[in-house]
């Protein structure tokens, strides 16, 4: 079976999904509460240089409350669950981490080849969760985030019903707009052949709507650093504290190149400090 999600820049792609639907992980992984707010990161360990695809980390004092160690896979690999849990443990000794943790692991298929089981089958069995793509295929009355989950993996001819069915299913134009910024950039990724007027007609939406998402907006360069400085800005306030007026002046002044830059640079901060001798080296460049 075709699953035409190649080349797709996966991990940014879920690091927006999450994101903006922050209810995806308490449906995907059981003890988190859907009201749990968790800041999205994708830590260096230093040691080894090994890279998490994304951490979620609650942003709560209740210490029951788990780490989530996200990675998405799309390809057999039969040297991942050694580097997965070797960054795990590498990172919850380098952190001094107190938290209980879990594992999900975004997989496209059963059939894929992650390694030998047996040296990290506890773990599998107790701490790590997994959601297999091709599950999603055939189920019909899915939660509105599994079936954005869904459009990655459904043949091509069922997409355009499928993604209409998602943005039918909105109660307001701020949900209309969110969920349509997460549909087109899972469509562009999927279909990158596709013009712009293409993914316009496969959705068969008004002009009046498409206008308000980041997709158009990056395209035609209408207001398009606003969807972006919006993300930016909470999660900086999350990571690095509540910014002073000046500061959140000088970052929506930035062009739209610098401040997709500053969205990933800020995966890797740990305070206002970083942030501050980020934006001194962009001055100065």
């Amino acid at each position: 079976m075709h699953y035409p999600i190649n080349g797709m820049k996966t991990d940014k792609l879920f690091y927006r999904i999450f994101l903006s639907q922050p209810d995806l992980i308490s449906e995907l992984v059981p003890d988190i509460p859907a009201n749990c707010e968790f800041d999205y990161s994708a830590p260096v360990i230093k040691e080894t240089e090994l890279r998490l695809d994304g951490l979620l980390t609650p942003i709560s004092d209740d210490l029951n409350l788990p780490l989530v160690f996200l990675e998405a896979q799309m390809q057999s690999d039969i040297g991942f669950y050694g580097r997965f849990f070797a960054s795990i443990f590498l990172y919850l000794r380098q952190y001094k981490i107190a938290r209980p943790w879990r594992g999900l692991l975004i997989l496209r298929c059963r059939g894929q080849d992650l390694g030998a089981n047996p040296p990290y089958q506890i773990l599998l069995d107790s701490w790590v969760h997994k959601l297999y793509l091709e599950d999603l295929i055939g189920v019909k009355d899915l939660k509105p985030n599994l079936s954005l989950l869904r459009l990655l993996v459904i043949p091509d001819q069922e997409v355009s019903d499928s993604a209409k069915a998602i943005l039918d299913d909105c109660d307001t134009s701020a949900e209309f707009r969110l969920r349509l910024d997460l549909v087109e950039a899972i469509l562009i990724n999927k279909f990158p052949q596709l013009s712009i007027e293409e993914v316009r007609q496969m959705l068969n939406l008004r002009e009046a709507d498409v206008t308000q998402t980041r997709f158009y907006q990056e395209v035609f360069q209408i207001g398009q650093q606003e969807g972006e400085i919006d993300i930016v800005l909470r999660q900086i306030n999350r990571r690095c504290g509540q910014l002073p007026i000046a500061k959140q002046v000088q970052i929506k002044s930035l062009p739209i190149a610098d401040i997709e830059n500053l969205a990933e640079a800020l995966l890797d901060f740990k305070g206002m400090a970083d942030l501050e001798i980020w934006l001194d080296n962009m001055a100065t460049v």
